[in-house]
Formats: structure tokens, C-alpha cells, sequence
């Protein structure tokens, strides 16, 4: 095969347009989406070098939270720097593999999500519905599994979409009317049947979600039982209050993506600028809402980041002296 066909089936580069219809608000609109964007990145951080430097957050349920913290670095970096480029530079160019590899981390991150927020759940189910057992159960060898297998399943899941993806051939048109590439969106632009493309696409991983999203409420359901079966009020109150900031991520995390997700598949009469908004916020609200959630709900986690300051603070003064 030639070169010249080659770069029929598979586009040296793709176009992406951005937001289409609201090309003349890109600028306008890339302001909160960056300023967005950079406190995503600061509070996640800020939130896993806490983790990291204080003792007393070497604790299941903070290494999962920091599991999730580089997951939503991931999820908007890897999507929210080239969007601004595009608004900013009009750098509407990417690369083929570039856009296939974004598509990879932008699914594996949202199913890697999900699973870290089942393996969070799991953590207060233990932790309230078997206080005395936690440590027995959650043994720093289980929560290593428990991450790996997060891993794994993630990536195991969304692999295929990248044959699935370089199997098509591109001869119609390389014009991708988004601001990163996502996998239907880009597969909507062969010129062949992507039938199996829109069915694992769409069903695997929105199945192996629901599952995390059933177990999930299994989990709440019996912990709500647990919970009002306390003899005392405080008691209660303690007990619900350790699991207020995951029950937030929770719904922050699904309400926003599914319905980002089935207005996509479903929405047909929602204007197309409606869609890509909606995904760019899916990319970027819950990313940077998540350590703002722990931080104002966790005591812990205030006392850490009042630490490292304080650290921080005496270091600079004793250098400056120096």
C-alpha cells in the first residue's frame, strides 16, 4: 500500500474546531474554563502533598483519595490544555495517534474514576459496618491489590477502543467538531461501519459503571443501616459525617457524567454546542470541586494543609535568614 493511501485511511492529523457555533465567545469562554482548570490542578496537588507529608493521613481511605486526585489531573490536563490552544492559538491541529491517545486517557480516567469511588465506598462500609475489623480487613497488601486491580480493569476496558479506532478508515473528512477527541465522535467520521465501535464504545463501559454505581448504593444502603441502628444522635452524626464528602464526589461525579453521557447519545434535539460544553465542564467541575469537598468537610485535611503552610512558612523564614 501506498503512502499517499495511507494517509487516506488514517489522517496525518485531525482538525478539532473547538466549540462550533460559539467560535466568536472562545476567548471569552476560555477564561473560567482555565481559571477552572488551575485550581483543579493547585487543589489536587495541594491535596496529595498533604496526604503524603502528614502521618496521620497514611490511611486507606486517603490513599484512594489521593488515587483520585492524580486521576482528575489526568482527566483534565489531558484535555483542557489543548482546548485552550485552541481558543487562545487557534492550534486546531492534532496529531492522528495524538487523538487516539487522547481518547484512551480521557475513558480510562472516567472508568478509573468510577472504580476508585467504589474502592472509597467499600473503605466507610468497612469502616463503619465493621469498625473493629478495619485494619484486619483493609491490610496495606489489600488496598495495594485494590489500586492495581483499579488499574488494570481501567485500562483492560478501554485498550480495545484503540484498535477499534485505527481499524477505520478516515476517508470523508478529518474535521472534528469538538474540543478533544472522544471515541464516537472521532469514529463518526469513518467512511465504514462502526456498528461494534458504538456498542463497546457506549455499552462496556457504561455497564461496568452502572455495576461500580449498584455496589456503590449497596454499600450506602447498608451503612445507612448501620448508621440508624446507633444508640445515640452523636453517634450518628459522627458516623454520617465521615461519609458526607464522599457522598458529594459521588454525586458530583455520576449526575454530571451521565448526563453528559446520554444527552450525547440521546439528546438529538440539544444543540451541538450545548453537548461540548457540557463535556469540557464533565472534564473540568468535578476535578476541581473534589479537593475543595475534602478540604471544607474533612478536619484532617484542614490540619494538614494548615501544617504544610506553617512548614512551608518556617522554611522560607529560615532561608531568608540564612
Amino acid at each position: 500500500m501506498t503512502r499517499a493511501n495511507l494517509t487516506v485511511f488514517h489522517p496525518a492529523v485531525f482538525v478539532l474546531l473547538g466549540i462550533p457555533g460559539l467560535e466568536a465567545y472562545h476567548t471569552w469562554l476560555s477564561i473560567p474554563l482555565c481559571l477552572m482548570y488551575i485550581t483543579a490542578v493547585l487543589g489536587n496537588s495541594l491535596l496529595i502533598v498533604v496526604i503524603i507529608t502528614e502521618r496521620n493521613l497514611h490511611e486507606p481511605m486517603y490513599f484512594f483519595l489521593s488515587m483520585l486526585a492524580i486521576t482528575d489531573i489526568l482527566l483534565s490536563t489531558t484535555t483542557v490544555p489543548k482546548a485552550l490552544a485552541i481558543f487562545w492559538f487557534h492550534a486546531h491541529h492534532i496529531a492522528f495517534d495524538a487523538c487516539v491517545t487522547q481518547v484512551f486517557f480521557v475513558h480510562t480516567m472516567f472508568v478509573g474514576e468510577s472504580a476508585i469511588l467504589l474502592a472509597m465506598a467499600f473503605d466507610r462500609f468497612v469502616a463503619i459496618c465493621a469498625p473493629l475489623r478495619y485494619t484486619a480487613v483493609l491490610t496495606w497488601p489489600v488496598v495495594g491489590r485494590t489500586a492495581l486491580a483499579v488499574v488494570i480493569r481501567s485500562f483492560c476496558i478501554i485498550f480495545p477502543v484503540i484498535f477499534l479506532l485505527k481499524r477505520l478508515p478516515f476517508c470523508r473528512t478529518n474535521v472534528v467538531p469538538h474540543s478533544y477527541c472522544e471515541h464516537i465522535g472521532v469514529a463518526r467520521l469513518a467512511c465504514a461501519d462502526i456498528t461494534v465501535n458504538i456498542w463497546y464504545g457506549f455499552s462496556v463501559p457504561i455497564v461496568m459503571v452502572i455495576l461500580d454505581v449498584i455496589l456503590i448504593a449497596v454499600s450506602y444502603s447498608l451503612i445507612l443501616r448501620a448508621v440508624f441502628r446507633l444508640p445515640s444522635q452523636d453517634a450518628r452524626h459522627k458516623a454520617l459525617s465521615t461519609c458526607g464528602s464522599h457522598l458529594c464526589v459521588i454525586l458530583m461525579f455520576y449526575v454530571l457524567s451521565f448526563f453528559t453521557l446520554l444527552t450525547h447519545r440521546f439528546g438529538h434535539n440539544i444543540p451541538r454546542h450545548v453537548h461540548i460544553l457540557l463535556a469540557n465542564l464533565y472534564v473540568v467541575v468535578p476535578p476541581m470541586l473534589n479537593p475543595i469537598v475534602y478540604g471544607v468537610k474533612t478536619k484532617q485535611i484542614q490540619e494538614g494543609v494548615v501544617h504544610l503552610f506553617f512548614d512551608v512558612k518556617t522554611w522560607w523564614c529560615s532561608a531568608s535568614l540564612g
